[in-house]
């Protein structure tokens, strides 16, 4: 699998996806004898996103450049553009989901984000999953174990997570929580980490052998755009409630953060689950790329409309004795006509 995205070295200029050189010291800009965006109408997608963003042998996400935007070559107008239209068919796919769902179906996807502090991972939620019915998804965050959850295995409250038939889960960190911040903390010995890798590996062997398609996401962030973000958190009253002391413990460790990302992705990227490795610099990017990978793995699973058991001509003749009256016909008639429909079945509301 190619690497995702170019690497960056200390003190240089490096070259983005599109071309583009990089100003270190303004994101964002364009450095002088550089290449222009493409306008609005002729920005795309300019190959499939998972093999650009799946990690190869030897990956590190400390050579991300987190300013990167690979595999699109516009602008971010033109970004939000897509976003928007590629919400539609969105949308679209996770209606036909749930109703497979409804109709005794077994598939659903599960959307896993991983990332630093101020990663993006709130917004993707927010504005990707925003874009559609909020009732065929389900969102769980998971943070410190509570004091039930430690009386378990670690994985059974991911297994109480887990999305029903038809619905699409977001997990906002993971199970691979207990392989990051285990890891960097030290709460378990080097061999409990290694026989975690494995035994996730297999966790989702089982997921995706029972009908759930896993879309797994690494955010990265550079240092000097986390350090942004955590100051405007500080700065601004409606933002303060999201900062946390713990924030700056965890920055502290941005090395053995970055080593333990690599062994992530190292032993527990695979065919049926890849990891999918996301520059985070610029929101309007990963809401795109998320946006982008839901839709690959809907349109992966052929959704159709489930095919009701009732005859919907018989029913439309009901419908239509009440189109003046919803009490032209009695309750008891209506009930009789209803029974008369062979195999009729609530109706989804």
């Amino acid at each position: 699998m190619a690497k995702t995205t170019t690497s960056k070295k200390s003190g240089s200029t490096s070259k983005n996806s599109s071309g583009g050189t990089k100003d270190p010291k303004a994101k964002g800009s364009k450095a002088k004898g550089s290449k222009a965006k493409p306008s609005t109408a002729d920005a795309r997608l300019t190959a499939p996103l998972a093999p650009v963003l799946q990690p190869g042998a030897g990956y590190s996400i400390g050579d991300v450049d987190a300013d990167a935007t690979p595999g699109w070559n516009g602008d971010r107008s033109a970004a939000e553009a897509l976003t928007t239209t590629l919400g539609e068919e969105l949308s679209e796919l996770q209606e036909r989901l749930f109703a497979e769902g409804r109709s005794g179906g077994t598939r659903s996807v599960l959307l896993v984000l991983q990332g630093l502090d101020t990663s993006g991972k709130g917004g993707i939620v927010r504005h990707v999953l925003g874009m559609v019915d909020p009732q065929g998804v389900t969102i769980r965050s998971f943070g410190v174990p509570t004091q039930e959850e430690r009386e378990h295995p670690y994985l059974w409250r991911i297994r109480n997570a887990l999305p029903a038939a038809g619905r699409i889960g977001v997990f906002d960190r993971s199970h691979y929580e207990d392989v990051l911040v285990v890891k960097v903390d030290e709460l378990v010995d080097a061999e409990e980490i290694e026989r975690r890798y494995d035994e996730l590996v297999a966790f989702e062997r089982e997921l995706v052998d029972a009908g759930t398609t896993v879309v797994k996401v690494a955010l990265v962030i550079s240092p000097s755009e986390q350090y942004a973000r955590l100051r405007e958190r500080l700065e601004r009253p409606d933002k303060q409630w999201k900062f946390s002391m713990g924030d700056l413990e965890t920055r502290a460790k941005w090395p053995l953060y970055t080593e333990a990302y690599d062994r992530v992705l190292e032993r527990t990227s695979s065919e049926y689950a890849p990891w999918h490795v996301v520059p985070a610099n610029r929101k309007w990017y990963t809401r795109l790329v998320v946006t982008q990978l839901l839709v690959d793995a809907l349109r992966g699973l052929d959704l159709g409309w489930p095919v009701v058991t009732f005859d919907p001509a018989a029913a439309l003749e009901v419908l239509d004795a009440t189109k003046d009256d919803p009490t032209a016909l009695s309750v008891a008639e209506v009930e009789a006509r209803a029974a008369a429909v062979e195999g009729g079945e609530e109706s989804v509301s």
